[in-house]
């Protein structure tokens, strides 16, 4: 996954279950693409030194204009977003589900990601929803009802519309 830090953004790239250099140079190739990659030319991407950077996947990246912070051996705080978001998702989903496959870990993901942009307030944001639904705005004398997501395991509170 990659997150935005300004914006908190989140975007799954992909997922596997043997993540080997081809699959990392496909995801690279995907994620700086003109038209839609999300990784732009001069932005800043801060990553571990995990072995699936492997050495023609941080050339692809170089290659696509980006400026590549890795991060030193044993720090995992000084990614404390991506740390947090990594926590986030084990704490309030996947430690309470049983997966059965890449599928519906995908599935899982990204419900989690849609409630993460549209539904979960961000503390770090002033207590906003980052990325609000574009549904018309109801008065706000109405009623608040409490919608779910995941069978229940994700819950968010909306005014219902008039």
């Amino acid at each position: 996954f990659f997150i935005h830090v300004e914006t908190r953004h989140v975007h799954i790239a992909g997922v596997t279950a043997h993540p080997n250099e081809a699959w990392m140079m496909q995801m690279a190739r995907n994620l700086t693409m003109d038209e839609w990659g999300v990784l732009k030319p001069g932005q800043y991407l801060i990553h571990d030194r995990d072995t699936k950077f492997c050495t023609a996947c941080k050339q692809l990246l170089d290659d696509a204009g980006l400026k590549r912070i890795p991060l030193p051996p044993r720090s995992p705080w000084l990614n404390a977003f991506a740390e947090r978001w990594i926590q986030s998702v084990k704490t309030e989903v996947l430690s309470r589900l049983i997966l059965f496959g890449e599928r519906s870990l995908r599935h899982v993901l990204s419900e989690y990601v849609a409630h993460h942009h549209t539904e979960r307030p961000h503390q770090g944001k002033g207590n906003l929803i980052l990325f609000p639904s574009a549904e018309t705005k109801p008065a706000s004398d109405a009623p608040i009802e409490c919608r779910e997501r995941l069978g229940g395991l994700l819950k968010y509170y909306h005014r219902k519309a008039a």
